[in-house]
């Protein structure tokens, strides 16, 4: 038995003025508390209490005792109840990382906010396109647009999301319009080293998946870096859809291989832990949930 628990025993034997009164408030057998309060003597080599038939007293060691063990415990219960509303109450700071594309754009504004709702929280938003090791970084919560894989962290749908492979109509015209993702394979292709596979990228086949090579002159590590470069006509891309949804509209780019695009992609709130999820944690996510789908009824399309 743990210290702290015979601490308590002592002090509810003394503020119930008996072994039976203090069984009966702490939910224990009269025997129990008496085997505690005798492990505790035993542990201090004092005695701390004067026994008789009809009624127990302290000793002046246990009356020290229970001075200083009473300030002791009302200590240990200050610090356990401000921990708990710190972690159930919406405060504190809040790490989190996000995609560049994402956050410069959509993201971003709704972060702001939740930020502008919840002033006792401070921000630390990291933005860049890898994905971040959240456990060893010390990360909150990362936001990613991927498929969602088998892994020890938790995840929360946000809203959908498509990627699109585009080239200009000088690329298309010059190298041909791929018809299946094969294709690829033998047409300059800007490779943007964000993905998790690089130069190794999904498509569905009559509903397998399928992974083709690509190659190219040019790497990137940045969205907006591989759209100017299939602007350039430097080759075929594939970026996210709502970075180049007006470059589609205005002919600058035009899309392939659509039907063979992955449709389980999407953005999720990643975070590492159910049991115990702080409060400022659900508060962002929950709040993330329900901005995504308050601009998704609006028009947001990722």
């Amino acid at each position: 038995m743990d210290a702290v628990t015979r601490m308590r025993c002592f002090i509810q034997v003394v503020d119930s003025e008996g072994f039976s009164a203090a069984a009966r408030a702490m939910g224990r057998s009269k025997a129990l508390v008496s085997k505690y309060i005798s492990e505790l003597e035993d542990e201090l080599g004092v005695r701390l209490l004067n026994r008789t038939t009809r009624q127990i007293s302290t000793t002046e060691a246990g009356l020290a005792y229970y001075r200083e063990a009473s300030d002791i415990l009302q200590r240990i219960d200050d610090l356990q109840s401000l921990l708990r509303d710190t972690h159930q109450q919406a405060r504190g700071q809040l790490r989190v990382s996000g995609p560049r594309a994402l956050g410069d754009r959509d993201l971003a504004r709704a972060i702001m906010e939740f930020m502008a709702q919840n002033p006792d929280i401070s921000l630390d938003l990291r933005l860049e396109d890898r994905f971040v090791d959240m456990v060893e970084e010390g990360f909150d919560v990362a936001i990613r647009l991927t498929e969602l894989a088998d892994s020890s962290l938790i995840a929360r749908k946000l809203a959908p999301f498509h990627l699109a492979t585009v080239a200009t109509p000088k690329v298309i015209a010059e190298h041909g319009r791929p018809m299946t993702p094969g294709d690829l394979a033998g047409v300059p292709f800007i490779i943007d080293t964000n993905y998790r596979f690089r130069n190794n990228l999904d498509y569905f086949v009559d509903g397998e998946r399928k992974s083709i090579s690509v190659r190219g002159r040019v790497e990137v590590n940045s969205a907006e870096a591989a759209r100017e470069a299939a602007l350039a006509d430097l080759g075929f891309v594939r970026t996210p859809l709502f970075m180049i949804r007006k470059d589609l509209a205005d002919g600058r780019l035009v899309a392939v291989l659509e039907e063979h695009e992955n449709q389980a992609t999407g953005i999720y709130a990643v975070y590492p832990h159910r049991k115990h999820l702080s409060g400022k944690v659900r508060a962002f996510v929950d709040f993330l949930v329900q901005w995504f789908d308050r601009e998704r009824k609006r028009g947001l399309d990722c």
